[in-house]
């Protein structure tokens, strides 16, 4: 192979095109090596797209949720993905992660924590800082609009409950759940969780609108208040 010639898609054996693949099997039967190699068209002097994907997915522990937490310089780093390969790698997950918020809203009923969590993880659920939001509902229960209240550093985020509030009477809410993510991963709420949990509390009985939970999310799971009995 000459020494420029880059191993694109056409260039590999039949059993290795994943475009092929796709057409003749279905998209199923795709690993997630293959998807990317696909977004990326071509692998660099040394490997080929797919062999690239593998590596990239390697060494982000085979994980697309920490694949998806890499910014255009870091994809960068990989030789053979240059600036438009890392946008589309990006631009592609962003589209996955706003289908399933998507999917999630569209079942916006709120009947558990895990509804509401459903809805958060999403996006919060793998930021690398701190964000507070805030889940607004009817009185059957269904989010009309959720909404960041504030966002903050790695392990705080400032909460101003006069605009929370403000929004809700905006709205005509009659019920609220809080949401904010731990992205040290850690679950049990702080001090300063309990604290603005407290001060939520006592202004929505003040007003008559419902707070219904605190939830704090991370990447795998989350935390109730209301099904701790914290609330």
């Amino acid at each position: 192979m000459h020494e420029k010639e880059k191993l694109t898609i056409k260039s590999w054996a039949l059993d290795d095109r994943p475009r092929e693949k796709l057409l003749s099997k279905g998209i199923l039967a795709l690993s997630d090596a293959e998807l990317i190699a696909i977004l990326i068209g071509s692998g660099n002097k040394s490997e080929s797209a797919v062999a690239l994907s593998k590596r990239i997915l390697k060494e982000s522990n085979a994980s697309i949720n920490e694949l998806a937490k890499l910014s255009v310089e870091k994809l960068m780093l990989f030789k053979g993905i240059g600036e438009a390969k890392a946008i589309t790698i990006i631009t592609a997950l962003e589209l996955g992660k706003r289908r399933r918020l998507e999917t999630a809203l569209e079942k916006s009923n709120i009947h558990s924590s895990k509804d509401a969590a459903n809805i958060m993880q999403p996006i919060i659920g793998d930021l690398q800082h701190e964000e507070f939001w805030v889940l607004f509902l009817n009185n059957s229960n269904k989010v009309v609009a959720q909404h960041q209240i504030s966002k903050g550093g790695l392990t705080a985020t400032v909460v101003d409950v006069r605009l929370l509030f403000k929004r809700a009477l905006e709205l005509a809410s009659v019920a609220i759940i809080i949401c904010h993510n731990h992205p040290s991963g850690k679950l049990q709420p702080s001090t300063s969780d309990k604290n603005i949990t407290q001060k939520i509390k006592e202004a929505s009985i003040t007003l008559d609108i419902k707070l219904l939970d605190h939830i704090i999310i991370t990447e795998k799971t989350y935390f109730s208040f209301a099904d701790e009995g914290i609330l």
